[in-house]
């Protein structure tokens, strides 16, 4: 194996707190990252039949919680509160999963920059003209992926990428699957970095 799969959701802030430690632990293994957008409202409502997160009596009001601690020891931002979640991940995950297929040395990059527009700085990114409001180096063409993700194979390229992670058994955000074996959530990243330097048991 020479890539680690990091299954995210843009919604996740989860996700976003996996997605700055995911490349550092697959380095230490000698791995590139292959990021894989997932939806959730497509796993957990539609598949498994349940409410989101902050929806779920208890649960969410921990979540609250357990986000704003995380947040506080990971030293991220949150720019978004989370009573306000993203509306939304459609366009960008469309527009991650056009980049993989036809420019893949923007993906860690353009990754990365979403999720600071969306959960450090508080954008929206409901259309694809809003991806013209992220933080991103020269080296993307942003009327050219604004172009590419309105069209109709970025949204292919999500549903396909969308199915492989549920035939994968992902049903969560993030979730690392290494040789096929899934780790659901941010905190089992130290059980992953064992996995890899055991050979797994």
């Amino acid at each position: 194996m020479h890539e680690l799969e990091f299954h995210f959701d843009f919604l996740s802030p989860y996700g976003y707190f996996g997605s700055h430690s995911i490349e550092e632990l697959a380095r230490r293994h000698d791995l590139a990252v292959d990021w894989c957008p997932m939806l959730l409202g497509v796993s957990v409502m539609k598949v498994m039949g349940l409410k989101p997160l902050l929806d779920t009596p208890l649960k969410g009001d921990y979540v609250r919680r357990d986000v704003g601690r995380l947040s506080r020891l990971l030293n991220l931002p949150l720019g978004r509160a989370l009573d306000r979640p993203p509306q939304s991940s459609l366009v960008p995950s469309r527009a991650v999963c056009w980049a993989k297929r036809h420019a893949p040395q923007i993906v860690p990059e353009l990754v990365h920059a979403i999720y600071a527009a969306m959960w450090a700085t508080g954008i929206d990114i409901n259309d694809p003209e809003d991806l013209a409001r992220i933080e991103i180096t020269e080296t993307v063409d942003i009327r050219a992926l604004v172009s590419a993700v309105a069209g109709v194979e970025a949204g292919n390229l999500l549903r396909l990428e969308v199915e492989r992670s549920i035939a994968k058994g992902v049903f969560g955000s993030p979730t690392v699957v290494v040789n096929g074996e899934p780790f659901w959530g941010f905190d089992r990243f130290e059980q992953v970095d064992r996995w890899l330097a055991s050979g797994g048991w």
